[in-house]
């Protein structure tokens, strides 16, 4: 029988885990490695930047509080050679500054330490998936910032990108948190060209992840959350 594991395996997906605290470190080390994703751990921001030498990974999971740095600098730096390898900060700063920080420099999802999930494994395949796993608290912060951002002006939407109508229900669809397979299902398209509908999203409105992309296309009145 075909497990959901033996899947991770065939895929061979490698994560980078960044992780200062030994124990931690070790405990999510032991939960990816069973999974059978393909795991370089790292406990300081150098040993980070050896293990991105070896190649790009999928998935890049960060601490933010390193001993020799900060995380925020990993991100831009991954998020800058590697634009399609997948980021999320694990981390017990939960402030406006590091939130923001993080994700406007390039992660795609955020969870706090004091609510992690108990399966570590599914949030990485969800994060692979197209979605952005997200704190609660975290999530309610970022709807209150953006509620506080100022409307448009009235009128006809910007769309100075020249965006279509189709890559516009896209990029709702990723506002929403829906993935890749999903929003191909809601709009009727093959699920393999979803990508390159949002890497021509990316290109015309000048950013490079989904939130940078989300944050713009509200700013331009394209779409509201």
């Amino acid at each position: 029988m075909n497990s959901l594991n033996d899947g991770l395996k065939a895929e061979a997906i490698t994560v980078v885990l960044v992780e200062d605290d030994a124990p931690t470190l070790w405990r999510l080390q032991d939960a990816l490695a069973k999974a059978g994703y393909q795991v370089r751990a790292a406990g300081t921001l150098a040993e980070a930047r050896a293990c991105l030498a070896e190649g790009a990974p999928r998935v890049l999971l960060t601490d933010l509080q390193l001993p020799d740095g900060h995380g925020v600098d990993l991100i831009r730096e991954t998020r800058q050679r590697f634009p399609d390898t997948e980021i999320m900060v694990i981390s017990i700063l939960g402030d406006e500054e590091s939130v923001i920080s993080a994700i406007t420099v390039g992660a795609t999802g955020y969870l706090l330490k004091d609510a992690f999930p108990t399966d570590i494994a599914a949030t990485v395949r969800d994060l692979v998936a197209g979605h952005s796993p997200i704190s609660a608290s975290i999530a309610r912060f970022i709807v209150r910032r953006t509620q506080n951002t100022p409307e448009p002006p009235p009128g006809p939407a910007l769309n100075t990108a020249k965006l279509t109508p189709r890559e516009i229900d896209i990029l709702w669809g990723i506002a929403k948190g829906f993935s890749y397979a999903e929003i191909a299902s809601h709009l009727g398209l093959s699920r393999q060209t979803v990508p390159g509908h949002i890497k021509n999203i990316y290109r015309k409105l000048e950013v490079h992840t989904r939130g940078e992309a989300v944050f713009e296309a509200v700013q331009q009145g394209l779409i509201k959350l």
